[in-house]
């Protein structure tokens, strides 16, 4: 098999969350233990940190992986979903797997691997625990797919725990309050491991101590860094004392990592790890900036952002995937800007005329495109030198952009 028709059968096996939404979820580990068991387990070949949350896990992963990169750790990074190649979801010390790797595994496995029916992201899992065990690195951070307890990478027995915090996000799976949500991600609670929180908030509180009591595991909040990165936004902040916190905990196990490396590992996320959207600069004259944030929470930062920035006139491209419910999104966008409303070219993306009847209701004023890119052109020719163009409201809208 070539390297395309590899990725050619995975994307076209069972449904694709990141393709189709919550069709393709699939609340049960069975499938990832049976398989990781005919491979040997190699989850138990190397040590590990566990990363779940509504916002914030995949810049945290970034952060920890640069950090412990710069203490000279061999260190694995599981993340997803890619934006632009499917080999970014795994990477040690920022390099990508290998194509040569892909067709191996795939090769080796397929068969067996249909015959129990695995989905795209069990078979992503297993491939990634393989080739973090097969290259023998020193720990793997390993960030949560969907909610904690049923998401196939919650086999492993990590060094730390992390959940960055809780939002209503993913709510047709995960449960319609914040409450109900804190249980499924607290489920990647393990016994006698401790477990950081990011963000306190006052309805989860007693939900993470109970779990942590009930497994006698001790439990952090994560302190305040002053520490500067080279992650643009001041949500970021929230993502960076996250990550210092970890970093302290993981000394307290003997892992020999000095301030020095963390100053480091922090000033170069982007060198170290390639971590892409997060308000991400595009261009200059006009500004181009790009974010990922997909949900409330995440839409509420970063319009709190785009207001601390400079700018004459405001352009949003934006487009959203139709599992979402919207009108909390919609609600928070500002009033007084130009959008190019379109739609990703994925299954899962809301109609852009489904969209634009949405909008109306929240004096949002704009044209609908066809595609992401007719609506960045259309902006781009709009904008002049001391203006923004923002791009979000999707993941898969931003992967078409960068």
């Amino acid at each position: 098999m070539t390297y395309q028709q590899c990725l050619d059968w995975l994307f076209s096996q069972l449904p694709i969350y990141q393709r189709t939404g919550s069709i393709a979820y699939k609340a049960d580990i069975g499938n990832i233990i049976q398989a990781t068991e005919k491979l040997g387990n190699p989850h138990q070949n190397f040590k590990s940190i566990h990363i779940a949350g509504t916002n914030g896990k995949g810049s945290t992963s970034h952060l920890l992986a640069s950090v412990l990169q710069e203490a000279g750790y061999k260190t694995g990074l599981y993340t997803s979903p890619h934006l632009k190649d499917f080999r970014e979801r795994i990477r040690i010390n920022g390099e990508m797997i290998k194509q040569e790797s892909v067709i191996q595994f795939i090769t080796d496995n397929k068969d067996w691997f249909s015959q129990i029916g695995m989905s795209f992201f069990e078979m992503t899992v297993a491939l990634a625990f393989h080739h973090f065990a097969k290259e023998k690195v020193d720990i793997a951070i390993i960030e949560v797919g969907l909610g904690g307890r049923l998401d196939s990478t919650n086999i492993i027995q990590p060094e730390l725990s992390i959940i960055t915090n809780i939002g209503l996000d993913h709510t047709e799976l995960l449960g319609d309050s914040i409450e109900k949500i804190a249980k499924e991600k607290g489920g990647i609670i393990k016994p006698s491991t401790p477990i950081l929180i990011g963000r306190k908030q006052h309805q989860t509180e007693a939900i993470f101590d109970k779990i942590a009591q009930d497994n006698h595991s001790k439990l952090y909040y994560a302190e305040n860094c002053d520490i500067e990165s080279d992650l643009k936004g001041d949500y970021q902040n929230e993502n960076k004392n996250t990550a210092y916190t970890a970093i302290k905990i993981l000394r307290t196990q003997a892992w020999n990592i000095l301030d020095k490396y963390i100053e480091n590992g922090f000033k170069n996320v982007q060198k170290n790890t390639s971590l892409l959207g997060r308000w991400m600069t595009l261009g200059q004259s006009p500004s181009i900036i790009c974010d990922t944030g997909h949900n409330e929470d995440g839409v509420k930062l970063i319009v709190e952002q785009i207001k601390k920035t400079n700018y004459n006139e405001l352009h949003i491209v934006f487009g959203v995937v139709n599992d979402k419910s919207i009108d909390g999104i919609l609600k928070l966008l500002p009033k007084k800007a130009q959008y190019y409303f379109c739609q990703a070219q994925i299954p899962r993306a809301m109609h852009v005329d489904l969209l634009f009847t949405k909008v109306q209701e929240h004096q949002l004023t704009g044209n609908c495109f066809k595609s992401v890119a007719d609506a960045f052109k259309s902006a781009r020719s709009v904008a002049k030198e001391n203006d923004l163009i923002f791009i979000g409201g999707s993941t898969f809208v931003v992967a078409e952009i960068i």
